[in-house]
């Protein structure tokens, strides 16, 4: 039997969170394995790393639905944030004037590959 690679995907869609911020995080992890990328997202004090994490295990859940893989030998290739769509919403201000807010969403994609 040939050891052949095999890669899983995971999105997370619509997240209220800035995906510059997203990024900055997504960064530390990609490349890594998955105990370390895990310990990594425990520690940082960041509010987008819990919902990082949930997606890197959704990831990894992925992984076991076909067959139970060490999950030492898992490692993120990819990981990135693109850009969702803006909420716009206004701020009342002086002399009725309005002043626009725009609440950015992302969308996270993580790749990971396990042989």
């Amino acid at each position: 039997m040939t050891n052949t690679i095999r890669k899983k995907i995971a999105v997370g869609k619509y997240l209220r969170l800035s995906p510059i911020k997203v990024r900055r995080i997504l960064d530390q992890i990609r490349g890594k394995y998955y105990p370390e990328a895990i310990i990594i997202l425990e520690f940082m004090p960041y509010k987008p790393c819990g919902v990082i994490k949930k997606i890197l295990e959704s990831a990894v859940n992925n992984i076991e639905i076909d067959d139970n893989k060490n999950r030492n030998q898992i490692k993120i290739i990819e990981a990135f944030a693109n850009e969702g769509p803006n909420l716009k919403r206004f701020q009342p201000r002086a002399q009725g004037r309005a002043f626009p807010i725009h609440k950015p969403t992302c969308h996270i994609t993580i790749k990971l590959q396990y042989s």
